[in-house]
């Protein structure tokens, strides 16, 4: 059963009936993303602490009474209840009393989309639809292809030319019909539409399908059950097109109004510098403008956001704040990561671990405040960049002199600089 009530119109704010097969608002086009609406009040009887404690499914599906599905795909393949670590040696290092790390490469595709990607495929099932598409910097379109393929459905995949080799492999692997456009994001996002409404194929776009942010607010979810509904004070996201962290929102947002965690987290959106659309409209006190996509961050690398008003209010109805990091800084934040956790995060999954450390040394979260970090992607989705961060390993002849001489003179040398 589900307990969505109604569509409202984030720009005019015009609400409408749930069950009427709604992308956008009608009255304001492509830039009227709806918000689901929920009756909270009836959906308290059945989404009570008794019901987590009692459900046997750790998959993302066990929220599903606060989700805006029909039901419960019986084949699909295992999304969410990912691992949340408390930090074992980063935190010191950054200077965090305690710290949280949400692992989402583990998903099925290695990234946080497959969360949006499984609704999708969900609701273009109950729309009796066989092909669904979308445009994707690449782990929105790994993710699909993967969830689609494996409910039989077909998809076409819009891609800019810089996505990177390990996403297109996973695209092809996963039989996808992968059409990639020479030229950014903004590109492959036009093309999509135009091929989208020329052949009435469901609609995966995240900005576009209200649906979508419903399956990324799992991630919420999941977050707050693991720390025994005891959230911390900061919850930190790297931002791209703004549907991720409107969906981190919605998630505390919906358990607040459940009574099931007594406090919203601050969330902290962290941007690449080099393309940093809502830092930068929050900073200059501005609305967003279109920038450059310039930064190795792919999977975040978005010009012009598609889901901005979601995006602003889930750092301002939580007193949160925006925040950017450099390549540079980026790159040191996927090498850190891996040495002090084990984790292996692809660079637009550690952009907000750069975001923190950055946070943490002007001040902005103090050292005694508690933080959940979200890593959204895999680091073998971009192993190139991944590379980039690490020192290649020397070759040495097959023999112990030249180990011991290589590998020991190298420590040595490592630790005098």
């Amino acid at each position: 059963m589900s307990y969505a009530k109604e569509f409202v119109c984030t720009i005019c704010h015009r609400k409408f009936d749930i069950s009427k097969n709604l992308m956008t608002c009608p009255h304001c086009g492509e830039i009227g993303i709806l918000d689901i609406i929920y009756d909270y009040q009836a959906m308290k009887e059945t989404v009570t602490r008794s019901y987590f404690k009692t459900n046997k499914d750790f998959s993302m599906w066990r929220y599903s009474p606060l989700m805006s599905i029909e039901g419960v795909p019986k084949f699909a393949l295992k999304v969410g209840w990912t691992p949340l670590y408390q930090s074992n040696r980063l935190n010191r290092l950054i200077g965090v009393k305690k710290l949280f790390i949400k692992d989402d490469g583990m998903n099925p595709t290695q990234s946080l989309k497959d969360r949006a990607s499984a609704v999708a495929v969900q609701k273009a099932i109950e729309a009796n639809a066989s092909v669904i598409a979308c445009s994707s910097t690449g782990n929105a379109a790994s993710s699909l292809a993967g969830n689609a393929a494996r409910l039989g459905l077909k998809t076409y995949i819009f891609v800019p030319k810089r996505a990177p080799k390990g996403k297109l492999s996973q695209l092809l692997a996963f039989g996808a019909n992968v059409v990639r456009v020479d030229g950014d994001y903004k590109a492959a996002f036009q093309l999509s539409k135009k091929a989208i409404d020329h052949f009435g194929w469901y609609n995966r776009n995240a900005a576009i399908n209200p649906h979508l942010v419903e399956g990324k607010k799992t991630v919420a979810f999941e977050i707050a059950e693991q720390l025994g509904f005891e959230v911390t004070d900061w919850v930190v996201v790297s931002v791209g097109d703004g549907c991720t962290i409107a969906g981190v929102y919605k998630g505390f947002y919906d358990l607040f109004q459940l009574n099931l965690i007594t406090k919203i987290p601050k969330i902290l959106g962290v941007q690449a510098e080099g393309c940093a659309p809502f830092y930068e409209a929050w900073i200059h006190h501005r609305p967003l403008h279109e920038v450059e996509e310039n930064t190795l961050a792919d999977s975040i690398a978005v010009g012009i956001p598609r889901n901005p008003v979601k995006a602003l209010n889930a750092v301002n109805q939580t007193n949160g704040a925006w925040i950017t990091a450099s390549d540079h800084q980026i790159l040191e934040a996927m090498s850190l990561l891996g040495k002090t956790e084990g984790i292996f995060g692809e660079p637009a999954g550690v952009t907000g671990l750069a975001g923190l450390m950055r946070a943490l040394e002007s001040g902005l979260i103090q050292s005694d405040e508690s933080v959940t970090l979200i890593v959204t992607g895999n680091g073998l989705k971009d192993t190139d960049n991944a590379l980039k961060a690490m020192k290649e390993p020397p070759l040495i002849k097959p023999d112990l002199k030249s180990f011991i001489e290589t590998m020991f003179n190298k420590k040595e040398e490592d630790n005098n600089e």
